[in-house]
């Protein structure tokens, strides 16, 4: 399948609006999630112009993230670093709304947002280090994530996928999986590399429920400060085994 921008941007929004349509049935049916918002809804124009930008240069490697933290809560953009974002990938000056029902913890400032997220200061900024420049960049990688929604309970405490009912998820991921292989066809992308252990499941999954022998699955560990591993000698670990995944 030959790039389609159009049909990337369709999907995507079709990615958007089906996250909307199942919020709800992920706050009733989960006791631990108490909100969900969707970055693809109110950080739309961003999320809208990474895809304009960068997703027809070339990438050969999806680099796949689990759901949105902090970074692409407020920014839209995978791993969203606010500082990355604005400074490496050129994204600035785009409108940022906020999601009806908001947490007093996890107020959205969008690109403005001056907050900084270990997870994609790491990320990009290995990513930058390989490559230069973030034309070049896509002309190997593209980022992502598997799940759009970011959750939290009434506390503000982040819940991820793998804490939600199996019950409660089993269509909204299958349209998940269903997206990552078609943005892997459009793009033509032969590989896919999970970031952490739950992502590479989920790369996993996607592929083989679509039966896509074409596509093969890599693992980098997560870069989270929540992950032992990726603090040790301040990161270094992380890096050069993340390096190695990447560039091969």
């Amino acid at each position: 399948m030959q790039f389609n921008g159009k049909k990337i941007i369709e999907i995507t929004k079709k990615l958007k609006n089906d996250c909307n349509k199942h919020k709800r049935e992920i706050i009733q049916q989960n006791s631990n999630v108490d909100f969900a918002y969707n970055p693809l809804e109110y950080a739309w124009e961003p999320h809208k112009c990474y895809l304009e930008k960068y997703s027809h240069l070339g990438a050969k490697t999806i680099i796949m993230g689990m759901n949105p933290g902090h970074g692409m809560g407020n920014t839209g953009i995978p791993f969203g670093c606010p500082e990355k974002v604005k400074n490496y990938l050129k994204i600035t000056n785009l409108k940022v709304g906020k999601p009806t029902i908001t947490h007093p913890k996890r107020e959205i400032s969008g690109l403005k947002c001056k907050k900084p997220e270990v997870s994609g200061k790491r990320i990009w900024g290995l990513i930058e280090e390989i490559y230069g420049p973030a034309e070049n960049a896509f002309s190997e990688i593209f980022i992502i994530n598997h799940f759009p929604l970011w959750m939290f309970n009434n506390n503000g405490q982040n819940i991820t996928p793998d804490k939600l009912k199996v019950s409660s998820t089993s269509e909204l991921f299958e349209i998940c999986n269903k997206y990552i292989v078609d943005m892997a066809q459009l793009m033509n992308v032969k590989h896919i590399i999970g970031v952490g252990k739950y992502a590479h499941k989920m790369a996993m999954n996607a592929v083989n429920s679509h039966k896509h022998k074409k596509i093969t699955i890599s693992e980098i560990p997560h870069p989270s400060p929540a992950n032992p591993l990726a603090n040790r000698e301040k990161g270094a670990i992380w890096k050069k085994m993340a390096e190695k995944i990447i560039t091969t």
